[in-house]
């Protein structure tokens, strides 16, 4: 579903000749939020909370921690990768001597990644508890980021080839940056089914990790808007 994605969001960019509208962009990514916020909740904090019960009255703190740590994440990878942000041209992390289009392609790679995490850990849960329930609450997680991604890919992919100057190197560069999540989805499988203890404490950094992603790309859209 996300390489299936990827494909057709890099694909996006040589059908259309111009870039699409700023209100269109905020459109596109106001829906890709609305369904990070949803899978968050439903197929990652929920199931956390349910998976912490063992702790009693503390149920709360791998929830509230894993989640804590999952915006730090995403924050220390902003600090440590140098990337650009669409639309604003602001440039985040360290100095370096990477072209625009590079830039750009690490900003949506950065974002790709807790995506991928959060699918690999819901269906590495559901192959732990092996109910049926679980497994479908996965695939919808699965479901849901495969459809906001294709919104959300459109409205990067063209700007790339903005910044390429050339609609197959955008086309290369969307399809590179959604590798990460199938890959990323391929650790956090393993890691869920594997180590049992963790599995709320990874399902709650997930979803941290998501909403952070969330809170950026409003930000942004806001500033883009003021703009």
């Amino acid at each position: 579903l996300e390489l299936g994605d990827s494909y057709l969001s890099g694909l996006f960019n040589v059908i259309f000749k111009k870039d699409i509208s700023p209100k269109l962009n905020t459109l596109f990514l106001g829906f890709a939020s609305g369904i990070m916020i949803a899978a968050s909740i439903w197929s990652l904090l929920i199931p956390a909370l349910e998976g912490s019960e063992k702790y009693g009255k503390f149920s709360f703190l791998p929830v509230a921690i894993g989640f804590l740590f999952g915006g730090l994440f995403l924050v220390l990878l902003d600090k440590i990768v140098p990337h650009m942000h669409k639309g604003t041209n602001e440039e985040e992390g360290p100095k370096s001597s990477l072209n625009k289009p590079t830039k750009l392609f690490l900003a949506v790679t950065l974002h790709n990644i807790p995506e991928g995490l959060a699918v690999g850990f819901a269906f590495g849960g559901a192959a732990l508890t092996g109910e049926i329930g679980a497994y479908l609450a996965a695939l919808g997680l699965a479901i849901g980021m495969a459809i906001q991604n294709f919104p959300e890919g459109t409205a990067i992919a063209l700007p790339m080839k903005s910044a390429t100057g050339s609609s197959n190197k955008a086309f290369l560069y969307g399809m590179g940056s959604g590798i990460v999540e199938p890959i990323a989805a391929i650790i956090g499988f393993f890691l869920a089914s594997k180590i049992v203890f963790l599995q709320p404490w990874l399902l709650a950094f997930a979803a941290g990790a998501m909403i952070f992603v969330v809170a950026e790309k409003e930000k942004r859209n806001e500033i883009m808007r003021a703009i």
